[in-house]
């Protein structure tokens, strides 16, 4: 089992450092960078999320260096630790000492071969990052029941949830989760100064949050509570559609499908026909009502992504080697757990090369970095460049105010509120643009193109796989005539 962990870590490793890219790390990596340089999320620029995990890469660039590179090898990392803690947790309680090793090794390889935990996870977002924190949460709370008056083990377990939660409010489901649990089990030992310590370890992570709420509520609120609820929506007028699409993709996605319904004939078995006690089956109600909570709270997200379960993985992937080892106990000898291992396994590996093998021709950072490397070429070195959040990050350049996240573009909002959240409208920036404002221009949207007249404003072009630079401005009155 670890060495198949550390196998699957490398093979992670590696497609982080070459193949791993996601065209929405851009406005992660830039903000990372700010904080690096000293501006404040939500005061100084715009970013829709909670902070911990941008001030987490930030604190690694300060180590490091400011490079991709290094954000995808310790996300890969945190997926290696999320992978190990969910196989030790099998290894050490699972009740059938035969199939503990091969328990485990099919739940490693449900998260570290799942082609959106391949894809999405070694990157600079908060994925692998939350992934780990809710396991460790979970491996703290497993403790609770043999030491019931410790309310330590509530406050690690809040403080790791809370972590996670302010990394990526994704995972918020689990922390009233887990103060369910605790509550249960304290048996009568002072439940309130349990469910306290829970919730004060919850809190702490929040606190950068509470301090810039306090300085600046409106702005603060704007970002993680407005943004999320109301305007992640704006001007997707398919937005329905596209969850309802997400929502119904497991159908067609074979490792999904294999994980999903082998963790519900786990949860089945755990619940209707097993004959393991309580101490045993604990556990997994726990991991069941995590991993329900999350999947639940995540399908209500409008829009929803595929790739936000995945901060599910280690609890499923936990259920769904309890499902293996049902279906196999009924369908074959539960004394010879080889070979239904082994096909599982295949199947998962197989389903991992073919998620590879539909990547082979997508868009990398060495496609991004020969971008950048042109885009630098042709511009003045006090120009002002309009260019996606990666390639700033790449030249190491501030983007102008309001274009740190170019998600925001699309609200138009009035100019107060503009003004005050650091946002910059489409609408302004294509008069921007038209009027002579960047000296140049770097878009992949062949839309923008046409909407800014960019080959009317600028004398010289270039095509870089699917993207184009844009440089040498051409007189304003040139450029009117044009027009």
């Amino acid at each position: 089992m670890y060495g198949i962990t550390a196998l699957i870590s490398a093979a992670l490793i590696a497609y982080a450092l070459t193949i791993g890219f996601v065209w929405d790390e851009g406005f992660h990596v830039v903000a990372a960078q700010l904080i690096e340089r000293g501006k404040t999320p939500y005061i100084d620029f715009c970013f829709p999320q909670t902070p911990l995990n941008a001030y987490w890469n930030a604190a690694l660039m300060r180590v490091f260096g400011e490079h991709w590179r290094v954000l995808h090898v310790f996300a890969s990392l945190e997926i290696a630790a999320a992978m190990f803690l969910t196989a030790q947790f099998i290894l050490s309680r699972f009740p059938v000492a035969r199939w503990r090793t091969p328990a485990a090794i099919v739940a490693v390889c449900f998260i570290g071969l799942h082609s959106e935990v391949v894809e999405f996870g070694p990157v600079a977002q908060a994925y692998a990052i939350g992934m780990l924190l809710l396991i460790a949460a979970f491996r703290v709370a497993l403790a609770f029941p043999d030491r019931p008056r410790s309310p330590s083990l509530a406050f690690g377990a809040g403080l790791l949830a809370g972590g996670a939660a302010g990394c990526t409010l994704l995972t918020a489901p689990a922390a009233p989760v887990l103060l369910l649990w605790f509550w249960l089990q304290a048996r009568g030992a002072a439940p309130l100064r349990t469910a306290a310590a829970l919730i004060s370890g919850v809190l702490i992570p929040f606190t950068p949050v509470f301090w810039l709420f306090a300085e600046a509520p409106r702005v603060v609120f704007f970002n993680i509570v407005q943004y999320q609820a109301i305007f992640r929506r704006v001007d997707w007028p398919g937005a329905t559609p596209h969850d309802v699409d997400v929502l119904s993709s497991w159908l067609v996605d074979g490792q999904t499908l294999l994980m999903g319904l082998l963790a519900l004939f786990g949860v089945y078995f755990v619940w209707k026909r097993s004959q393991w006690p309580l101490p045993q089956s604990r556990p997994l109600y726990l991991a069941a009502g995590i991993a329900v909570a999350l999947i639940l709270y995540i399908a209500t997200a409008h829009p929803t992504f595929s790739r936000y379960f995945i901060v599910a993985a280690p609890l499923v992937s936990i259920l769904a080697a309890v499902g293996l080892y049902a279906a196999a106990s009924r369908l074959a000898d539960s004394n010879r757990p080889l070979w239904p291992t082994a096909i599982l396994v295949v199947l998962i590996v197989l389903g991992y090369g073919r998620a590879l093998f539909d990547e082979r021709d997508a868009t990398t950072w060495g496609d991004y970095e020969q971008l950048a490397k042109k885009v630098d070429e042709v511009t003045p070195k006090n120009g002002v460049l309009y260019a996606d959040e990666l390639v700033y990050f790449l030249l190491k350049r501030a983007p102008p105010s309001g274009m740190e996240f170019s998600y925001s573009h699309k609200l138009g909002l009035p100019a107060a509120e503009e003004k005050l959240y650091h946002l910059i409208s489409e609408k302004e920036l294509v008069a921007e643009v038209k009027a002579g404002r960047f000296d140049t221009v770097q878009t992949c949207n062949d839309d923008k193109i046409d909407e800014m007249h960019l080959e009317e404003v600028f004398a010289k072009k270039k095509e870089l796989k699917d993207c184009s630079v844009y440089w040498d401005k051409k007189p304003q009155d040139l450029a009117r005539s044009n027009k």
